[in-house]
Formats: C-alpha cells, structure tokens, sequence
C-alpha cells in the first residue's frame, strides 16, 4: 500500500496540488523526527494539567487579536474576502470556538461517575477524558484560517498535540498561521508542515493517534485508508451537496434574502452553502424575481465592483465552474473574467437532475433550481441522493417542518436560515454517511479529540462469591437478581 499511496496523493489530491510557494522543505525523515518530538511531549504529560491547555488556548485567541489584521490581509490575497466578511466568517467565528472552550473546559474534562450494579458493590465507576495523543489536522482552502485554528483549540482543550496541513492553495493565509503558531504556542506540542502532496502523503505515512481532516470526499477515501494502515480513528468533514428547499407557505422575502447571503458567501465555496435549491411550483417565479433583487441589493448592479464579493480560489476551480455554466438556463449572472477569477453570482433554472451540475458538489456561485409539486417529492427527490452535510428547509408549515426533520437525513437541518447552525458551540458539527463521519464544535469537538476511558474501582473488604466456580444452578439463579 505504501508505494500505492504516494502517487495517489500526489496526483489526485487537488488541494493538496503544488503551488509556487516556497516553503520548508520535508522529508520522511524530518517528518518522523517531527512526529517524535511531538509524541515525547504528549507522553511526558506536558499537555495533561488543564493550566497549561487553558494558557495555550489563550495564547491561541491572543494570536488572533495581535494578528488580525495580518490574517484578513492574507484571506484578501488568497481568495478576495472582505475584511468585515473574514471577520465573521474566520476570526471571530474561530475566537469563540476558543472562548466557549476557556469557559466549559473544565467541566468538559470532569470525571463523570456512572451507575454501579450490585454485582460489583462495594464500587464505584466513572469515566475519565484523557487525550487522544498526536494529532494530525489537515484544513481545506476555503475557510482556511477558522477550519485549522478550531479543531486544533478543541484538540487544545483535550489535551492533544497537533500537527496542522494547511492548504498550500491559500499560500498567504499559511504562512500567517505558520508564523502565528510557532511564536504564540509551546514548540515541543504544535507544528505546522507546509507542503503539497508529497507533504501530505508523508503525514499519512506517520502514525498518529487521530487524524482530523476537512475537504473532499475523494481525498477523504484516501485519507481514510491511509490511517487504516496504522488503525488510527479519524473524523472527516467532507460536505456534499446540501438541499434547499422553499415550500409555498414559506416567507419568500426572508428565504430570498437569506438563501442568497449564505449561497454566495466567500464566493459560494462554502461546504454547507445551499447546493441547489427545490421549490414548490407554485413560488419559483416569485422567489427568482426577490433572489435577482437581493443580488444587487448585496453586490450592486456589477458584483465585480462589490467590496463584499470574493474570488475563486484557483485557476482549474474557475475552469471547472465555468464549464458548468452551460448546464441550465442562466437566470441572473454568468458573467466571468479569466485573469481575475471572477464568477458572477449565478442563478440557473431548467436544470436536469442528471445533469454535471447536479452530480456533485459545486463549490462555486453557481445555484441550479429545480421545481417540485409538494413536500413529499422535496423530501423524495433529497432522500434519492447522497447524505448531505447541511439540509435547509423554508416554510411556515409545522406539519411540513417535522416532516423534513423525521424523514430526511443530514449532518444538521436549519428551518428557515442556512448555515447559522455552525455558529451555534453547543451543536455539534459534522456530517453522516458521504457527508462525513465524526463531529466537532463545543463539547463534540473536545470528546472527538478525547478517550473516554472506563474505570471501576472495587473494595477489597467484600465480595460475592457467586460468580466463582464450581459453578451450580443455586448460584445462577442468585446471579441472575444481581447482574
């Protein structure tokens, strides 16, 4: 498997695809030696006292004050964000990951007894978090700050060491957080490795206690069968594509407003962006004419011009999405310029369920719409695909609102809104089935980084002889009222 998985890597990974960045060179070697400081650190118990995981996590949210303004300059080179949008969507969303952690760590990391059947009295049992040990966090080019920097302050507040893959399709914003990182954190637990594929395919040669991994479902097959070999447990946010759809008692005003800013939020690459929308027939046209509308409202009448509208991340990206353009009819946008990567916010109708477009996820400002008759062929049109990671929902129906919760099934559901679930710590993150496997924010994110280990205590002074040999019928039938 080992020669198989290098090539692998190498020339099917897009984001892990060679860029003209220079970066610090790796090799097996350095990356093992890596690996090893990392683990003598985790198990001289550095990393255990909830002091020193407190002081690093606000080490970690100092780093995001002091540098904020580098970290928004870098998101603006690498993918054309705003800094108001950067903001909420990176910096303040990874500094409350950090905040919530600081207040419910503590609590998160407390003992918790159980239940102690009379079989084993005079007992006691309980269940203790312990870290998982060395981790490996490899983050997407999308939202590449916030989705490296919160799973590792969950990893933090475990007590884990971490070795961060950021995207090298986001050069800027990867050396900020190499820079940040290594100033800010303890040295001996926390690294960050840049590279491109060959990079990556030697983390996954390591062994880790678990691997944590944001991006594709193609790469996630391979990431996943790379930890095989070393049986490492891993939590793989992959995305998909998540439906939207509009019922004909929904408020089309708000689901127009709001359908249009979560869609074409950092320039629809977003995994939980509304992938393609369902609408009753009896309000497409309404809510197409409110959607155009909001466009402009948001971007003006040249969404090139706006301040507030990013860019696509890479060349072959815009390739690939303007190759989709011609699988509809094109509603309100379409327009694109090669050099700037710029992809006007785009609205397509008459598109064919079998189409490229509805294939697989666009990850792009492109939003196909489709027509159904009622609910019932929403939720059966949705439950003839693949799991999504987010599914959304607008209607003012209650009977209809229940029925999408109980018959459809996704990483998480918001009833009328889009994507606000993940600004929610309490709520666990993640998807099922292709979408994804694990969870993460709030408490989710500390238990996917944590062993939750079981431990009995027994007394010495009294037992039950019954459960010894020789065994007798007497014996079972007193067994069988105290088990």
């Amino acid at each position: 498997m080992q020669n198989r998985l290098k090539p692998t890597l190498q020339h099917d990974i897009r984001i892990f695809e060679s860029c003209n960045v220079a970066s610090e060179p790796a090799n097996d070697q350095k990356i093992s030696q890596l690996v090893s400081r990392l683990r003598s650190t985790f198990n001289g118990r550095t990393t255990r006292p909830l002091a020193w995981r407190r002081n690093q996590l606000l080490q970690l949210k100092k780093m995001i004050d002091d540098r904020s303004d580098l970290i928004f300059e870098a998101l603006k080179k690498d993918l054309g964000k705003c800094h108001i949008e950067s903001g909420i969507t990176e910096t303040l969303s990874a500094a409350g990951e950090i905040e919530y952690a600081l207040k419910n760590m503590k609590k998160w990391a407390r003992p918790r007894r159980v239940y102690t059947p009379i079989a084993n009295q005079p007992g006691s049992s309980r269940i203790i978090s312990e870290p998982l040990g060395v981790s490996l966090i490899i983050a997407p080019w999308n939202y590449p700050f916030l989705l490296l920097i919160a799973p590792l302050a969950a990893a933090i507040a475990a007590g884990c060491c971490a070795i961060l893959k950021p995207s090298e399709l986001t050069p800027n914003v990867s050396a900020v957080i190499k820079d940040g990182i290594s100033e800010y954190l303890d040295k001996d637990a926390f690294a960050v490795v840049e590279g491109d594929g060959s990079v990556a395919s030697e983390l996954l040669e390591q062994r880790f206690d678990h691997i944590f991994y944001t991006g594709g479902q193609r790469i996630g097959k391979i990431v996943m069968t790379a930890a095989a070999k070393h049986l490492t447990p891993v939590t793989l946010e992959l995305g998909g594509k998540s439906p939207c759809f509009v019922d004909r008692t929904a408020d089309l005003k708000v689901a127009a407003r709001r359908i249009v800013w979560g869609k074409f939020l950092n320039a629809g690459q977003t995994c939980v962006a509304p992938d393609y929308l369902l609408v009753h027939q009896d309000v497409e046209a309404e809510l197409l004419t409110l959607m155009r509308q909001q466009i402009t409202r948001f971007y003006g009448e040249d969404p090139r011009a706006s301040n507030d509208y990013g860019r696509i991340v890479s060349d072959s990206h815009f390739q690939r999405l303007t190759g989709l353009l011609a699988d509809g009819e094109i509603v309100v946008g379409g327009q694109s310029v090669a050099e700037e990567r710029y992809l006007a916010p785009t609205i397509l109708q008459n598109v064919s369920p079998e189409s490229e477009l509805m294939q697989s996820e666009i990850f792009g400002p492109l939003l196909p719409v489709l027509t159904v008759k009622d609910s019932s062929e929403a939720i059966e049109f949705i439950n003839s695909r693949p799991r999504p990671l987010a599914a959304y929902l607008f209607s003012t129906d209650s009977a209809v609102q229940q029925s999408f919760v109980d018959q459809t099934s996704s990483g998480g559901i918001c009833i009328n809104d889009v994507v606000m679930h993940l600004s929610i710590p309490g709520l666990p993150f993640g998807g099922v089935g292709a979408s994804g496997m694990g969870s993460y924010h709030g408490r989710a994110g500390f238990e996917t980084f944590s062993h939750a280990k079981a431990v009995l205590k027994k007394s010495n002074w009294f037992e039950l002889p019954l459960r010894y040999p020789p065994y007798s019928d007497w014996k079972f039938k007193w067994i069988r009222r105290f088990m």
